[in-house]
């Protein structure tokens, strides 16, 4: 047997690859499917199932291209009203891969459909549970996402329906199964979780907060609800492109490599309001670009930012990029969260834009080591992006909260005239927003090249160091 975790980490998300004496399956398979055909490919096995563990949030999972592509049956748990073709298991049922049997645990809380795979090896021996947003390792899912869909599920429901699971469903799991989250830390979908993508189940009872056994419901509802934050405002529609379908990778590929000259971009960014959205690093973005384009790099949690600034999900896509491989891969990543309507790309990059003779747009950065002789010279406010819980644990003083995923209902604290500094953690996000603050008119700020990081090097005063631990 093998059961290999497939880790992504700009979405901290787990997909597993199962195989056994020529046949293998899928458990939440991200929306490009390649890489799972190819490896099974490779070791000559055929992928018989997809086995989805619920209706994903944050990510538009691949069960459909993958079931189209390789004939493999789709496998919800109980409850689950998927409206395309598949199998909804019963509580407990099992299935086949080879010589692995595959147990349904139909395991509501995050969702109502959440359901666990209990895995067995060809000796018929408890190995692993695939265990989605069920359990994670260090937390649990968050149970308030579904009431945004179906608005009866409330998040104290479900965190009751939780309770119950992990009870009488997980926890009486040997100790030494061995534990397979769909997420790790970074994930919105939970508040605590580790590093750690994979620990036993003994592990997990002993340091897991919401698995400790002196809690009483009330009290674990309690534990769990406490320090939830809003959820990114893409995730519902995720959950229903999840639940209802959605066009194949392979034509929003077609769709998004058009390629445009110069001249053409423009005329076609112009008549279809398409964002254009810039996939370079900052490094490279704040050197020179389109005016009005907005940066989100790939190197960071691209799909995640995309979600969180892009408002509309529909909304035409334009894509300025490095080359036409970060081409592709900008609209991979765009259609991992939904967003399946890039229309064209820049052919060329920046410098086709340049060489037509069109105008570029810059933005002032400075080291961290020159921050303190710029503050003196100019007496500027400081506005911190990054996320509260960040903000909290240190800060420089004297500085602004503004959560880069709050910037557009707090642009009128942005001053005008008066001269601002940006900073987040090492300067990815603080270019998405001095992008957003450029397209809005702000010229009066410069940005931090290093961010937070290379300020604690410096001797500006800062709040005491206090431990976060949510994702608030």
């Amino acid at each position: 047997m093998k059961l290999e975790q497939i880790y992504t980490g700009c979405l901290a998300h787990a997909a597993y690859y199962l195989e056994s004496k020529g046949e293998a399956a899928i458990f939440d398979p991200l929306r490009e499917v390649f890489p799972y055909i190819e490896r099974a490919e490779k070791a000559g096995a055929k992928i018989k199932y997809v086995f989805e563990t619920h209706f994903h949030a944050d990510f538009v999972s691949g069960h459909l291209d993958l079931a189209a592509k390789t004939g493999a049956t789709i496998v919800y748990g109980p409850t689950a009203k998927p409206g395309f073709e598949a199998l909804v298991a019963n509580d407990e049922q099992t299935f086949t891969v080879g010589g692995v049997t595959v147990k349904a645990l139909h395991t509501p809380g995050h969702t109502l459909e959440s359901t666990c795979y209990l895995i067995f090896d060809e000796e018929g021996k408890e190995h692993g549970i695939i265990t989605g947003d069920t359990l994670f390792i260090g937390d649990v899912g968050r149970p308030d996402l579904a009431q945004h869909v179906v608005a009866d599920l409330t998040a104290e429901k479900l965190a009751r329906m939780l309770y119950h699971s992990l009870h009488h469903k997980i926890m009486p799991l040997p100790d030494d199964l061995i534990v397979y989250p769909n997420h790790g830390a970074g994930s919105a979908c939970g508040k605590k979780m580790s590093k750690e993508t994979t620990d036993t189940l003994g592990n997990q009872k002993a340091t897991n907060y919401a698995l400790n056994t002196n809690l009483t419901e009330d009290e674990f509802v309690i534990q769990l609800l406490t320090g939830l934050t809003t959820p990114p405002r893409y995730f519902p529609e995720n959950v229903l492109m999840n639940i209802q379908g959605y066009s194949s990778l392979d034509q929003v590929l077609h769709r998004g490599q058009k390629a445009y000259d110069a001249k053409t971009f423009e005329i076609v960014a112009h008549e279809t309001k398409a964002v254009i959205l810039d996939s370079r690093p900052a490094s490279e973005f704040a050197k020179g670009f389109i005016p009005n384009s907005i940066n989100i790099g790939l190197e960071g949690s691209f799909g995640t930012w995309v979600g969180e600034l892009l408002h509309y999900i529909q909304q035409p896509i334009l894509i300025v990029a490095e080359n036409e491989d970060k081409v592709k891969e900008t609209i991979i990543r765009l259609s991992r969260v939904g967003y399946d309507h890039a229309i064209g790309y820049l052919k060329g990059g920046i410098r086709s834009w340049i060489l037509s003779g069109n105008e570029l747009d810059y933005v002032e950065r400075l080291p961290a080591k020159q921050l303190e002789s710029y503050i003196m010279s100019y007496n500027p406010i400081l506005v911190d992006v990054r996320r509260k819980s960040e903000y909290d644990s240190e800060h420089v003083l004297g500085a602004v909260s503004i959560p880069l995923q709050t910037i557009f209902s707090h642009l009128a604290e942005f001053p005008k005239e008066i001269p601002f500094v940006l900073y987040c953690a090492g300067g990815y996000r603080s270019m998405m927003a001095a992008s957003i603050l450029k397209s809005k008119g702000f010229e009066n700020f410069v940005d931090v090249i290093e961010g937070f990081g290379g300020i604690k090097q410096t001797h500006l005063p800062k709040s005491k160091y206090t431990c976060s631990t949510t994702l608030l």
